[in-house]
């Protein structure tokens, strides 16, 4: 009997030399935990060096990392974590495989050895991007927390800027503006144009 061609979604996923019969496995597994609009990115198989039964996997997908974990008659542990709690992922390359650990911003530390050197490098790479955006989302969220806090003077998209300067001393507001904009929280196109909405008001 000849082989069953694997689909293209699987194809994509083994493309690092993965175990194609534990990643199909894992793929059925996963398709049924995904929320919607939630896709698959990596899935990267251990490989021990003598016996690899009930190999590992880590699995990216656009929303979370997961820890894939089998056992015994077929069942599996997942442990999973949104991209958002990610605080660090570290690589370290050996002789005999690479180890990953994922670190989460309430102190977890995930790991994953005897992981395929290559795969191990695109689990690094994908975390290493996910941190980024993350790192960059948490920033954008305190610089707005900063502004909302400092008066109502300027947050996108939230109606209660006006009205935080219709009941306040103009002078006061144009102080914060000035202090907010030489803090680097404001630009100066943001400054101007709440500096002339201030003015015609008064």
């Amino acid at each position: 009997m000849s082989e069953q061609p694997i689909s293209s979604d699987l194809q994509k996923l083994v493309q690092d030399e993965q175990d194609i019969g534990v990643v199909q496995k894992v793929h059925e597994r996963i398709l049924e935990l995904l929320t919607q609009g939630e896709e698959l990115r990596y899935i990267a198989v251990q490989k021990k060096p003598v016996i690899n039964v009930f190999p590992m996997c880590i699995v990216l997908t656009t929303r979370r990392f997961i820890i894939y974990k089998p056992e015994l008659m077929g069942q599996a542990q997942f442990e999973d974590y949104i991209w958002r709690d990610l605080k660090d992922v570290d690589l370290k390359e050996d002789v005999i495989g690479s180890t990953v650990t994922l670190k989460t911003v309430d102190g977890k530390e995930l790991s994953v050895g005897y992981l395929p050197k290559t795969q191990a490098r695109r689990i690094y790479a994908i975390a290493q991007e996910m941190e980024e955006a993350m790192l960059e989302e948490r920033r954008r969220r305190e610089m707005e927390e900063k502004r909302a806090a400092a008066g109502g003077i300027y947050f996108p998209g939230s109606d209660t800027a006006g009205g935080a300067i219709s009941r306040e001393d103009p002078v006061e507001i144009l102080k914060r503006l000035k202090r907010l904009l030489d803090a680097g929280l404001i630009s100066q196109q943001e400054y101007d144009a709440k500096k002339e909405e201030i003015l015609l008001r008064m």
